[in-house]
């Protein structure tokens, strides 16, 4: 399984985004990371989220700690996973 590290790619597994594709822009804690759609691409804005409400992908884009939203928008664009990360996937959950 891939880490949870800064510019990984994942998918929202809870809310009203769940199946949504974000990436982790710092890392806050053991429990929460700081994740960004951004929101003009994808639809998740800028929050904390809790590491168990999200899936990380294979993908990783090379963004700094803390990157602005733009930043992010850019780094996906020069990493050719624009139309990748406009997919709404349906998360895989499991039961309790």
């Amino acid at each position: 399984m891939p880490a949870i590290e800064v510019g990984r790619i994942c998918v929202k597994l809870m809310g009203r985004e769940a199946g949504r594709k974000c990436v982790i822009v710092d890392i806050v804690d053991e429990n929460f990371v700081l994740i960004t759609g951004p929101k003009s691409l994808t639809g998740v804005r800028r929050r904390r989220a809790n590491i168990n409400h999200i899936e990380p992908l294979e993908q990783k884009i090379e963004i700094e700690k803390g990157a602005s939203d733009e930043e992010v928008a850019k780094a996906i664009e020069q990493a050719g996973l624009t139309n990748f990360m406009k997919e709404i996937v349906k998360p895989k959950l499991t039961p309790i």
